[in-house]
């Protein structure tokens, strides 16, 4: 076991979850918007385009609601 106070030791593994978390979301969305060229206009707009980028927002919205729920703001 450890020493640490389990006040703190909530306090950090918030901090990590949400550090993880963050992380996460930027992987997946870099991933599918630039990996994937879903990001990037070319010559004209395709469905694709506005898939990713509704995906974007409604998931950065989610990202802000579940840091909100999770620090109690």
């Amino acid at each position: 076991m450890s020493d640490m106070e389990p006040d703190i030791r909530n306090y950090l593994l918030k901090i990590l979850t949400s550090i993880s978390v963050g992380i996460l979301w930027l992987l997946v969305n870099v991933t599918i918007g630039i990996g994937l060229n879903y990001a990037f206009f070319e010559d004209k707009q395709t469905i694709a385009n506005w898939i990713f980028y509704g995906w974007f927002l409604l998931s950065l919205v989610l990202l802000v609601f579940y840091y909100r729920r999770k620090w109690k703001f």
